[in-house]
C-alpha cells in the first residue's frame, strides 16, 4: 500500500480550516481562550461537503488525518502560540452512525472512526496518564524526552552510558486526565429477547467527567484493541483481544421516550388514525388483547404509554412529574404479569424485571470497585437506563423494604440520588412505572384493607396515581364469555391467523410503538379552562363530602395525578388542548379506583388514609378513642382491668372484637403494659 502523503492532507486542512466561517469563528476561540479550552470541534458533514474523499480519509485511516488536522492548526497558530505548548485536540462532530449497533462493532471496525448512539452504565473515577514522559539516566544524567502515543517504544537502556538506569522523573513529565466509561445499546433499539451489547469506552483530557450514568449519548471515536490477559492455567497468552473506543466526542442527547425512527408514510398514517372518533377506544383493544375484561385497567395502561404534558416546572424550579405510575394488585392468575410484559413490547422504550431478584441498586444505582480495584465506578440501575420509558415490575411485593425505600425518590422526584464510597451524584430517573403484586395470603380479601394484605408501605402505595384491585370474581356468565374469548384466541394462534370478528381485530404493536412516539414527540396539552373548572368541582365536591362525614376523601396529590390522566387523554387523540372529556375520562378512572382501594366499608365513605397511612381514618379515631378511655379510667384508679376498658368502649359504639384487637396492638407497641394480668396501664412517655 502506497505511504500517504501527510503534508498534504496538512494543507488540505488548512485551506478547509480557513474556508468555512463557522470553523473560523471555532478557531478563533481557541486561540483566544487557550489552553483553557483545549479542544477544537468541526462537522464531518462539513468536511464532506468540502473534500468527500478527504472525509472517507478520516473513516478510514483516523489516527493519521487527526494528526494532521491537529499539524494543521498548529501552523495556523502561528509561533507565539507554539512557544506556549498549542497541541489542541481535534474533536469530529455530525459523523453518520448508520443504524450501527454497539454488538455490531467488531473486526471490521478495528482502527477505523465510528459513531454510534448508546446509554452510560458505568463511570470510573479519573486518573492521570503520562502524555510526554521525561525519562532521566540516573548514571550519566541523560535525558529522553518521549511523547506517548499508541505502539510508543519506551527505552530500558540509556544509549550514552547503555545502563539499565533510566527512570521517569514524575515532575517533569506532562500528564493528561483518562477515564473509563461503560455504554451499552439503548433500550429502545434491543427488540426480541436480545441482551443490550456493552463496549468500554476510554475518555480522556477535557471530556473526563462530562457524562454520567443513565445518560443518552452519541460517541465518536476509534476502535481500538487490547489483549487478553493470560488465564490461570494456560501455558500461552490467548490471541484473543478485546476492543475499546478510544473516544474522539462524547455528547448527551435528549433522546427519550419518543426517539423511534418515524416515516413520511407513518406521520401521515397515525395523523389520519387520530381523526378517528373511536382512535382510543382502539387502543385501549389492543391492549393485551388476549386477557379478557378489565376495561377500565386497559384504559389506565393506554394513558400510561402517553404520560402527562413533560418539562412543567413550579414557580421555585421544581420539576412536576408527567409520567403516570400504576400498581396492579389483586388474585394469582388474573393475567397481571401478561399484561405488564404486554405493555414493556409495546412502549417504544421499557425495561422488565423481577421483584423476586431485583435489588435496590439494581433498580436504582450503585457505586462499586472498579477492576483495577484502585477506585470507585458508579453503575446506573434498571430505572435510570429506563429514563424516559416505561419501568415494568412483576412481583412488587417480593422486593425488600430496604429496595423498595429507594424507589421513594424514583416515583416522586424522579432522580435517583446516591451517596455511597464517598460519591455523592444524583441521576435522571424519568420513569413510568408499571408494577404487579400478588396478596401476602393467597387470594386479594375485599375485606382486608390493602396494606394489610400486601408487602407494601403506605408511603409507597401512595406514590401511585391508580392502584387496581383485580379480583378473581366467580361468574357464570363472565367465565363463559372468558372462556369462549380464549379459546378463539389459541384457535386464531394455531391457524396463524388474523381475528375474523370485529371485536378481536386490534392494532399492530409497530404501529402503537409510533403512535405514541409521534404523541410524546409532538403534543403538549395545555388545560383548557372547561377542563380545569371540571377538575375542580371534582376535588372540591369530593373535600366538601368528606368534611361532612369526617374523613378525607381527597388530597391535592391527586388532583396532579388528574391532571397528568387528562392531559394523556388529550395525547391519545394528539389534541394540543385538554378538553372536558378528557377530564371525565381522568375524573371516571380516579373515580372507580378510590371506590375500589379507599372504600371504608365499615362507616360507607371514601377515605384516602387508607392508602396514605395504611388505614381509614375511623380506625384511627376509634384506636385514639380505647387510649382516651385508659387515661380516664387512670385519672381515677390506679387499677384499670381489660374488661372495663372493653365495656367502656362497647358503651361508645367500639365493638369487643375491635376494642381488644386494639389493646393487643397496644400492648405489643409498648404503648401500654401489664402490671399484672387482666390489668393495663399507659406507658408514661419522658421528654
Amino acid at each position: 500500500m502506497p505511504s500517504i502523503d501527510t503534508s498534504a492532507i496538512t494543507e488540505k486542512f488548512e485551506e478547509f480550516f480557513s474556508f468555512e466561517p463557522e470553523i473560523k469563528k471555532e478557531f478563533a476561540k481557541l486561540k483566544a481562550e487557550w489552553p483553557e479550552k483545549r479542544s477544537f470541534y468541526f462537522s464531518f458533514k462539513k468536511l464532506e461537503e468540502f473534500d468527500p474523499d478527504l472525509a472517507d480519509e478520516l473513516i478510514e485511516k483516523p489516527d493519521l488525518v487527526l494528526a494532521a488536522a491537529r499539524e494543521a492548526l498548529v501552523n495556523m497558530a502561528g509561533a507565539d502560540l507554539s512557544k506556549k505548548g498549542f497541541d489542541p485536540h481535534v474533536r469530529v462532530e455530525d459523523v453518520p452512525d448508520n443504524n450501527l449497533l454497539i454488538q455490531d462493532i467488531g473486526a471490521a471496525h478495528i482502527n477505523k472512526l465510528v459513531s454510534f448512539q448508546g446509554a452510560i452504565t458505568k463511570r470510573a473515577e479519573v486518573r492521570p496518564r503520562v502524555k510526554i514522559a521525561l525519562y532521566r539516566c540516573a548514571r550519566c544524567d541523560n535525558i529522553y524526552k518521549i511523547p506517548i502515543e499508541k505502539g510508543t517504544f519506551i527505552p530500558e537502556v540509556c544509549e550514552q552510558c547503555h545502563k539499565r538506569a533510566l527512570e521517569l522523573d514524575e515532575e517533569q513529565s506532562y500528564f493528561v486526565n483518562i477515564q473509563r466509561s461503560e455504554v451499552q445499546e439503548l433500550l429502545e433499539r434491543v427488540r426480541g429477547g436480545t441482551p443490550a451489547a456493552h463496549i468500554e469506552l476510554l475518555i480522556e483530557d477535557d471530556l473526563v467527567n462530562t457524562i454520567i450514568p443513565g445518560d443518552a449519548v452519541t460517541v465518536v471515536g476509534i476502535v481500538r484493541i487490547r489483549q487478553l490477559p493470560k488465564l490461570k492455567g494456560q501455558s500461552k497468552q490467548g490471541l484473543i483481544f478485546s476492543k475499546y473506543i478510544d473516544v474522539i466526542n462524547v455528547k448527551s442527547v435528549q433522546r427519550e421516550f419518543e426517539e423511534v425512527e418515524i416515516s413520511k408514510e407513518d406521520e401521515k398514517a397515525i395523523l389520519n388514525f387520530a381523526k378517528r372518533k373511536d382512535a382510543f377506544e382502539q387502543i385501549v383493544k389492543s391492549i393485551s388483547p388476549s386477557v379478557y375484561g378489565y376495561r377500565e385497567v386497559k384504559e389506565a395502561l393506554a394513558l400510561q404509554l402517553f404520560g402527562g404534558t413533560p418539562d412543567k416546572s413550579l414557580p421555585e424550579g421544581g420539576r412536576i412529574r408527567s409520567d403516570i405510575h400504576i400498581l396492579l394488585i389483586g388474585d394469582p392468575g388474573v393475567a397481571k404479569t401478561r399484561m405488564i410484559q404486554n405493555m414493556a413490547e409495546l412502549a417504544p422504550k421499557s425495561i422488565y424485571v423481577s421483584g423476586k431478584t431485583v435489588t435496590s441498586v439494581g433498580l436504582t444505582a450503585s457505586a462499586e470497585r472498579d477492576e483495577l480495584g484502585e477506585g470507585w465506578t458508579l453503575k446506573a440501575g434498571a430505572l435510570v437506563l429506563a429514563s424516559g420509558g416505561l419501568g415494568c415490575i412483576d412481583e412488587f411485593g417480593q422486593i425488600e423494604k430496604e429496595e423498595a425505600a429507594a424507589l421513594l425518590e424514583v416515583m416522586e422526584s424522579q432522580t435517583v440520588s446516591i451517596a455511597k464510597a464517598g460519591i455523592v451524584a444524583k441521576f435522571k430517573a424519568r420513569t413510568a412505572i408499571l408494577a404487579a403484586a400478588n396478596p401476602r395470603f393467597g387470594r386479594f380479601d375485599p375485606n382486608q384493607l390493602p396494606v394489610e394484605q400486601f408487602d407494601i408501605s403506605p408511603a409507597l402505595l401512595s406514590r401511585f396515581d391508580l392502584i387496581f384491585p383485580i379480583k378473581d370474581v366467580l361468574d357464570e356468565e363472565k367465565d363463559r364469555k372468558l372462556a369462549q374469548h380464549m379459546l378463539t384466541s389459541h384457535r386464531d394462534a394455531s391457524l396463524k391467523r388474523t381475528p375474523e370478528t370485529e371485536e378481536y381485530k386490534t392494532l399492530d404493536s409497530d404501529f402503537i410503538r409510533k403512535y405514541v412516539a409521534y404523541a410524546r414527540k409532538h403534543i403538549r396539552p395545555v388545560l383548557s379552562q372547561e377542563a380545569a373548572k371540571k377538575i375542580e368541582d371534582y376535588y372540591t365536591e369530593l373535600r366538601k363530602l368528606g368534611e361532612s362525614q369526617k374523613s378525607i376523601a381527597i388530597t391535592p396529590r391527586q388532583i396532579e395525578g388528574l391532571i397528568r390522566l387528562s392531559e394523556a387523554s388529550a395525547k391519545a387523540r394528539l389534541s394540543q388542548v385538554v378538553e372536558i372529556e378528557d377530564a371525565e375520562r381522568a375524573i371516571a378512572l380516579t373515580e372507580y379506583v378510590l371506590r375500589q382501594t379507599a372504600f371504608d366499608r365499615s362507616t360507607g365513605r371514601i377515605d384516602i388514609d387508607i392508602i396514605t397511612s395504611g388505614q381509614p381514618r375511623s380506625k384511627a379515631e376509634q384506636y385514639y378513642d380505647i387510649i382516651g378511655i385508659i387515661r380516664d379510667f387512670m385519672k381515677k384508679t390506679d387499677n384499670v382491668t381489660r374488661e372495663e376498658v372493653v365495656a367502656e368502649a362497647k358503651r361508645i359504639g367500639i365493638d369487643e372484637h375491635t376494642s381488644r384487637r386494639f389493646i393487643d396492638e397496644m400492648l405489643r407497641k409498648g404503648e401500654l403494659f401489664e402490671p399484672k394480668p387482666g390489668y393495663l396501664r399507659l406507658v408514661q412517655r419522658q421528654d
